[in-house]
């Protein structure tokens, strides 16, 4: 006898809880995809503002000018922009205030923008728990899935009294199915969380080390009256 054993066939006539999981898995699979999609332009975005920013921090421009412009372009601006401006937005409170201790301007400065680099690495991680899930989860749902099915198809073999190969392959085939499923979802999520968490660690060094290199250009210019005048590279 010939069987139709193609995928389609084999996930309509499976048991209701295994096409279900199938159904589910599916949905999280489109949901990672989707993540992925979304962080691999996300992360380039911050990429692409942070190396233009850190050009035009080193390229002369006066402290003062950067922090004017990056107040103006607070929506667009990119983390290490952001982190910028919380640390001059401090520092030039703290100077308003007639503090002239320089270890107050300088930790004052240095906790805003720890806690605003804590909430740029908050966004920038976003969606990763979501392929973590994924990745760790969907191959034991699919086993599931699977474990369930074979034990339907079994269930079914009861009745007969002369069990062939021909006769236990479909039931068994279709129960595959949902672990074929989740792999399907799983491996995809695990290599893109493998390689956002390494993209990440990247711009967490990167913004941690702008913020050690302006704090030691704001150490410099603590002894001067008002506002830093001095450029950024200086």
């Amino acid at each position: 006898m010939n069987q139709d054993m193609s995928i389609v066939r084999l996930v309509l006539d499976a048991s209701w809880v295994v096409q279900a999981v199938m159904a589910l898995l599916a949905c999280v699979s489109i949901a990672s995809w989707a993540a992925i999609f979304r962080k691999i332009f996300a992360l380039r975005r911050v990429k692409s503002l942070n190396e233009a920013f850190e050009r035009e921090f080193w390229s002369g421009t006066t402290l003062n000018d950067l922090y004017a412009s990056a107040a103006q372009n607070a929506r667009a601006a990119g983390p290490m922009e952001r982190i910028f401006a919380s640390g001059m937005r401090e520092f030039q409170k703290l100077r308003e205030r007639r503090i002239q201790d320089g270890g107050v301007l300088l930790d004052g400065a240095r906790r805003a923008m720890r806690a605003s680099y804590q909430r740029e690495m908050d966004a920038v991680e976003s969606q990763l728990s979501l392929l973590a899930t994924t990745g760790s989860v969907s191959p034991y749902v699919g086993l599931f899935g699977t474990v369930w099915g074979i034990m339907h198809a079994f269930t079914g073999l009861a009745s007969l009294q002369q069990v062939t190969l021909a006769s236990v392959a479909p039931g068994i085939a279709e129960a595959l199915v949902a672990t074929a499923i989740g792999l399907f979802a799983a491996i995809p999520a695990v290599t893109a969380y493998n390689r956002f968490a390494r993209d990440i660690d990247r711009v967490s060094i990167q913004l941690e080390t702008f913020i050690e290199e302006f704090t030691n250009i704001l150490q410099r210019s603590v002894g001067a009256p008002g506002a830093p005048q001095s450029t950024a590279g200086r």
